[in-house]
């Protein structure tokens, strides 16, 4: 059984922050559930593009108000608490945070821990076991 407080993962290898949002992730592909589990704060005010190209990833709103629109030119819809959005197509998308968001997000395969979105919004590949 795995039991984590979102207390203990500050200042940790688990808290992962980039300009835009902090991740807090209380399962990673080492704790071998097969997904990864994301607490998530987005900055009021921010955008983030984002693609995943190699995960799959459902996100559930439980704070804060904002927007996510599919790229380049697609549908807008709006992020508030109780809204769940799931990027099964590997969608390149922009999510505005109006104020702070707070997500938790399921990322399939799992992320290993430190991934942020590199240049073309993405997370790199998950590595063979032997390659962490």
């Amino acid at each position: 059984m795995i039991v984590r407080r979102i207390d203990e993962l500050h200042d940790t290898d688990r808290e992962v922050e980039a300009s835009t949002w902090v991740s807090r992730r209380f399962l990673l592909a080492r704790d071998g559930m097969g997904f990864s589990m994301h607490d998530t704060l987005l900055y009021a005010g921010t955008e983030t593009e984002m693609e995943y190209k190699h995960h799959v990833e459902a996100v559930y709103c439980i704070e804060g108000e904002g927007e996510i629109q599919l790229l380049p030119d697609g549908p807008s819809y709006p992020i508030r608490p109780g809204t769940l959005y799931a990027l099964d197509g590997n969608e390149r998308h922009v999510l505005r945070a109006k104020s702070q968001l707070r997500m938790v997000c399921v990322f399939n395969p799992p992320v290993t821990g430190t991934e942020v979105h590199g240049p073309d919004g993405a997370y790199p590949p998950m590595q063979a076991e032997g390659d962490r």
